[in-house]
Formats: C-alpha cells, structure tokens, sequence
C-alpha cells in the first residue's frame, strides 16, 4: 500500500473521529448515522491496524493525534451517557412521586 493510501486513510479515520465527537456533543450518540460512521470508522482502523503506517516513526503526530481524538470521543460519549442517567433517575423519581400521590388518594 502506498504512503499517499496510507495517508488517505488516516485522514479519513480522522474525520469520522470529528464527526462522531460533534455528533456526541449534540447528543446523537445512539443515531443510526452515528452507528454507520462507527462501523466505517472500526473497518477502517482494522486496515491501518494491518497496513501498519502508525507503526512508522514519520507517522507519530498522526498517532498522536487520532489518540487524542479517540480520547475526546470517549469523553464526550461518557458526558452525554451521565446527562441521560441522570434525565433517567429524574423520571424515575417523578414516576415514583406519581404512584406515591395515587396510591394516597
């Protein structure tokens, strides 16, 4: 595989990456296209994985980068999965208050 390949496909890796973290910033994490570009991205990284242009020390910014992206990526899916716990724990509650009040009446 040519450098200009291997370049092509890490530059595309790291657009899904910044895709998937506006996505999940915006809190659409659990979308169909969200689904779509991880699967784009995992086929992806399976090519680089046995490509191996990471491996090459020319390629080290790169590296840096795209960790740095999955690191984002991760913070802004685990920030936006805490906001839906606690919406969740909210209706919980509320639901439970609900029932308390009816079975009071």
């Amino acid at each position: 595989m040519s450098t200009n390949e291997q370049v092509r496909m890490l530059d595309e890796l790291q657009s899904l990456l910044e895709r998937q973290i506006e996505m999940a910033r915006k809190g659409q994490s659990a979308s169909e296209q969200m689904a779509s570009l991880t699967e784009h991205a995992d086929s992806l990284v399976q090519e680089i994985a046995r490509t191996g242009p990471l491996e090459r020390a020319e390629f080290a910014a790169r590296r840096k980068q795209l960790h740095q992206s999955y690191r984002d990526l991760s913070l802004a899916v685990t920030a936006q999965k805490d906001d839906v716990a606690e919406k969740f724990n909210r209706v919980r509650k509320g639901r439970k208050t609900i029932e308390t009040y009816r079975s009071n009446i």
